[in-house]
């Protein structure tokens, strides 16, 4: 199997009159990839820059950031000819490696738009080299730039960044400077193809946590009232557990945590995403890991804030309702 290390640059709307396309409110202008062996070694290569068919003018923002014109990518190919041949590049047995989530959900969006065939596997998993990056060598959580990667791991800066081959370049090479073997289980799920049925729905069970990817629902309350959805047991056995804390929102609604307690591992942790559908609709991601003492201090806290804030809110419009009252009382009086 192979790795297609690739990187994606693109544009989108510029400001002003022209409006953005919702069916692709990014336009790729160019990919780049790198493609290495099962035992990380390059083995070819491709680059393509895209002349664009949506978004004929450059967005001051994406000028910013990317080395490209548009007075030269008007001599490119457009996007249909250039997918197809990466496509093909790619070959059959691979995997995808990103830095980052977004290109893979982008490429699809774009080949839907131009209305090219692509084989994707359902569901989609793929190696998100910044996660695994953070895994191997930071917290897990943080999400660092790609160029604060290659120059921690003494990678010689010979490439700007920036553009769709050369980040597709550079996070090849961090690749191969990283102990990767410990956390090549912990592939990515792409969200762009979500599961149309119960029976599709995504489970994995990692070393340290278990995910869960649903269908589609019409509301968050038809969400967190499916007992898939709100389902958590233990990691390692399964137990039945005792609840510590039932399933409760965040601040914001678009989060929930939950914390159980198995008889024999301890402290287990839930939380569970939000996340909107491409179309008007919601999924959600859940996650289910062992919690330490920290963890579950956090989330009493997380909890009690929580608490605190919908009482304010409460006593809040509680307050406004009296002021409304006293302004009709007086009103009326006053006739």
């Amino acid at each position: 199997m192979n790795y297609i290390v690739f990187d994606l640059e693109w544009n989108q709307a510029p400001a002003g009159r022209c409006r953005p396309n919702p069916r692709i409110p990014f336009e790729i202008l160019e990919i780049g990839a790198i493609k290495l062996n099962a035992h990380r070694k390059t083995i070819d290569e491709f680059h393509e820059t895209i002349k664009p068919l949506v978004y004929r003018e450059m967005n001051k923002q994406t000028q910013k950031i990317v080395h490209l014109d548009m007075k030269e990518l008007q001599k490119s190919k457009t996007f249909s000819p250039a997918a197809r041949h990466f496509l093909e590049w790619c070959g059959e047995d691979y995997i995808f490696v990103t830095w980052g989530p977004s290109d893979i959900f982008e490429l699809q969006r774009n080949l839907e738009y131009y209305k090219i065939r692509y084989d994707f596997p359902k569901p989609l998993l793929y190696y998100d080299l910044q996660k695994l990056y953070s895994l191997s060598l930071e917290d897990g959580k943080k999400r660092p730039a790609l160029q604060e990667a290659v120059e921690a791991l003494g990678i010689p800066e010979t490439k700007a960044f920036h553009g769709a081959y050369e980040d597709a370049w550079y996070t090849a090479e961090v690749m191969k400077k990283l102990n990767i073997k410990p956390v090549l289980e912990y592939k990515s799920v792409d969200y762009y193809h979500l599961p149309e049925t119960k029976e599709e729905e995504i489970f994995l069970s990692f070393k340290t946590y278990d995910k869960y990817v649903s269908r589609a629902f019409d509301s968050k309350e038809e969400a967190m009232n499916d007992k898939t959805v709100t389902a958590i047991r233990c990691t390692k056995c399964g137990l039945p557990v005792l609840h510590r804390m039932k399933w409760f929102a965040s601040a914001t609604g678009n989060m929930y945590y939950a914390l159980i307690q198995c008889p024999i591992h301890g402290n287990v942790k839930g939380k569970i995403r939000i996340r909107k559908t491409r179309g008007d609709r919601i999924f959600v991601v859940k996650t289910i890991k062992p919690a330490t003492e920290k963890d579950v201090e956090e989330l009493k806290a997380r909890k009690e804030a929580v608490r605190e804030k919908r009482h304010k809110r409460m006593e809040k419009e509680k307050a406004a309702r009296k002021r409304r009252k006293t302004k009709t009382a007086a009103y009326n009086s006053n006739k």
